[in-house]
């Protein structure tokens, strides 16, 4: 049975932060591979700012040079708000042979009460959960914790030093930078 990492998120931008935390989670885990899954619409977050096509190139450039890493449109091409239930389901349907890891971070382990069918989603995958800065990894759901180095990068502050002026160059990968440049992205207008 094959063992793949899910990394769900907005990924608007896509920054090291996030390829770190798939990188620490697969290497520690065994994991024959991480998938980047971007939502379409995350149903515990604003409506991202970015274009969904736009966000989906920027991941694909991210993750370009890691052969263990692919991206997965699922969520994106369903439309609307996806909620993690739906899209387990769906994966393990078209993959029955995998073992899937969901990786989260603190705040997200610290709401899994609220997460749409939890009680069956928990006997569904394993939930890997790493550290964030200003939360406390827990929950009374099953989850695998992973020690790993706390960067404190979000797409959130990428977005606002953008629209401050300030340089975001060494937080996303060079190609995501190339991509924010070219498509003035996250800039007042």
């Amino acid at each position: 049975m094959r063992k793949v990492g899910l990394l769900g998120g907005t990924f608007d931008p896509p920054h090291i932060g996030h390829l770190f935390i798939a990188q620490e989670v697969q290497r520690r885990l065994g994991l024959d591979e991480v998938w980047f899954i971007p939502a379409y619409e995350a149903p515990h977050k604003a409506k991202s700012n970015t274009d969904a096509d736009l966000r989906l190139q920027m991941v694909q450039a991210a993750i370009n040079d890691n052969h263990r890493f692919r991206m997965n449109a699922i969520e994106v091409e369903r439309l609307g708000k996806s909620y993690t239930f739906d899209t387990i389901k769906l994966l393990q349907e078209k993959h029955p042979n995998t073992a899937f890891h969901f990786i989260i971070g603190a705040d997200l382990v610290e709401s899994l009460h609220t997460w749409h069918h939890i009680d069956e989603l928990v006997n569904m995958v394993t939930f890997a959960g790493v550290g964030r800065p200003g939360y406390k990894l827990e929950t009374v759901y099953p989850v695998t914790y992973i020690e790993i180095p706390q960067l404190e990068i979000s797409s959130s502050m990428i977005r606002s030093r953008i629209e401050q002026g300030a340089s975001v160059r060494y937080l996303v990968p060079n190609a995501v930078f190339d991509m924010i440049k070219e498509q003035e992205l996250y800039a007042e207008r």
